[in-house]
Order: C-alpha cells, then sequence, then structure tokens
C-alpha cells in the first residue's frame, strides 16, 4: 500500500491544521489507518487511529482537539487537528494496516507513509 500525506505546515498556536492520507497502489483490505507524529530523539507514538468498521482512538494528548474520519470509497483518512499547541510540532505519519488472504492464508501488514511537517509556534 503506498500511502500519501499532506496538509503539514507552520501555524500559530490556536489555529488549525487539516492532514489527509490517500492510499492507493494494490490494496488489500484496509482494516485501519492512523496517524503517529514523532519529535527528535522520541520515538514514533500514535495520536489517533479508526478501524474502517468507524471506532476510533486517540492519545490523551489531544483528545478533543483533533478529530479523525475517513472515506472509505476514497481509501483516505484526515485529521483535524483545533487549538494546536507548540507541544504537537513533530512529523506526523500516517499508517494503514491491511489484511489479504493468500493461499488460503491470512497475511497481515501494516505500511507507512512519508511524514508531514506540523510546526506550531508559540
Amino acid at each position: 500500500v503506498q500511502l500519501q500525506a499532506c496538509g503539514g505546515g507552520l501555524v500559530q498556536a490556536g489555529g488549525s491544521l487539516r492532514l489527509s492520507c490517500a492510499a492507493s497502489g494494490s490494496i488489500p483490505k484496509i482494516t485501519a489507518m492512523g496517524w503517529y507524529r514523532q519529535t527528535p530523539g522520541k520515538e514514533r507514538a500514535l495520536v489517533a487511529s479508526i478501524v474502517f468498521g468507524g471506532s476510533s482512538i486517540y492519545a490523551d494528548s489531544v483528545k478533543g482537539r483533533f478529530t479523525i474520519s475517513r472515506d472509505n470509497a476514497k481509501n483516505t483518512v484526515y485529521l483535524q487537528m483545533n487549538s494546536l499547541k507548540p507541544k504537537d510540532t513533530a512529523d506526523y505519519y500516517c499508517s494503514a494496516d491491511w489484511m489479504q488472504i493468500t493461499g488460503g492464508e491470512e497475511i497481515f501488514g501494516k505500511d507507512w507513509g512519508q511524514g508531514t511537517q506540523v510546526t506550531v509556534s508559540s
């Protein structure tokens, strides 16, 4: 699965950004898509994830400010980020969890898009 993320940029504290990530290529069954973020010297951490049945989860630090949504027909996931804070500054990565059946065997995988940088100034 190829993932193309966009929407990052520079914004002042309190502002908003909307990230999007589209899946393309040979697409098996995508079961969930999500957003992670990473800052230098730290591990990549989950921001939000949504399964294609509709339920979603959020990191505690973004609850009430960020909203993840998806368009199943377009294999696209969005992350609406409101009330941004300087601590939200990071490289944001989208991911896709997928499964396919090959030779009667279920195969699971996870692919990553390139990062998109979000910078929130104080």
